[in-house]
């Protein structure tokens, strides 16, 4: 008993910051989407590929979360953006404490929309809540359409989910529309978007759910 109630207040606690933080992102009217995904699916990239497509429509700010180092960071600040790199120092997952931090050192008045890159896991980041508006996980296609079955917690929390390296497609087996059944099946009212990183494709369609999101603040 003592151990689920030292776990219900350190949620608990995370759950204040992470109000705290959507007051103060709401103040400054920035509109936050944290991206999930598995190492390796293309977090970095779709953030990159985001906020060149946005570019002179919206103004957008990066956090980048990894285990260590700043590898991610570099690369997303080649885009001209404001980015802030948080190392978890081997933490699994961001949390409202780390983003609150990452907060302040941003210039929140000159962002509309704060992509929040969080730390590659299909597992830990799925119920820490850090204070954004909108959760999406991203998956591709090299690893499989298996991802739902596996990791339903958090396919079944999140606002949209994006396939990302569909240019791989005609060399690999994903069952696409087996994917979308068992995602709606789970959580009817996620958005799915198909897109590749590479080539560009889908990617439009991606920017204008995200442009319209902002627009109408839900």
């Amino acid at each position: 008993m003592s151990q689920v109630k030292i776990v219900e207040n350190i949620l608990k606690a995370n759950d204040q910051i992470a109000f705290q933080n959507r007051l103060q992102l709401d103040t400054h009217d920035v509109w936050a989407v944290n991206l999930m995904a598995s190492p390796g699916a293309g977090k970095t990239s779709l953030l990159m590929c985001t906020a060149e497509a946005l570019r002179g429509r919206l103004r957008v700010g990066a956090i980048s979360g990894d285990t260590a180092s700043q590898v991610d960071a570099e690369r997303i600040a080649t885009v001209g953006i404001p980015t802030i790199q948080i190392n978890t120092g081997g933490g699994c997952h961001l949390d409202a404490n780390m983003l609150q931090a990452a907060l302040a050192q941003l210039p929140l008045d000159e962002i509309d929309l704060l992509l929040i890159e969080n730390v590659g896991n299909l597992v830990c980041p799925a119920n820490v809540k850090l204070g954004e508006h909108l959760d999406v996980v991203i998956t591709s296609i090299p690893e499989g359409d298996d991802k739902p079955y596996k990791y339903p917690n958090i396919f079944v929390r999140v606002d949209a989910v994006v396939i990302n390296k569909i240019d791989l497609l005609p060399y690999l087996d994903f069952d696409m529309e087996g994917f979308k059944k068992v995602v709606w099946g789970m959580n009817p009212n996620a958005q799915i978007f198909e897109v590749s990183c590479k080539t560009g494709a889908g990617l439009d369609v991606w920017v204008d759910w995200l442009m319209s999101k902002r627009a109408n603040k839900g």
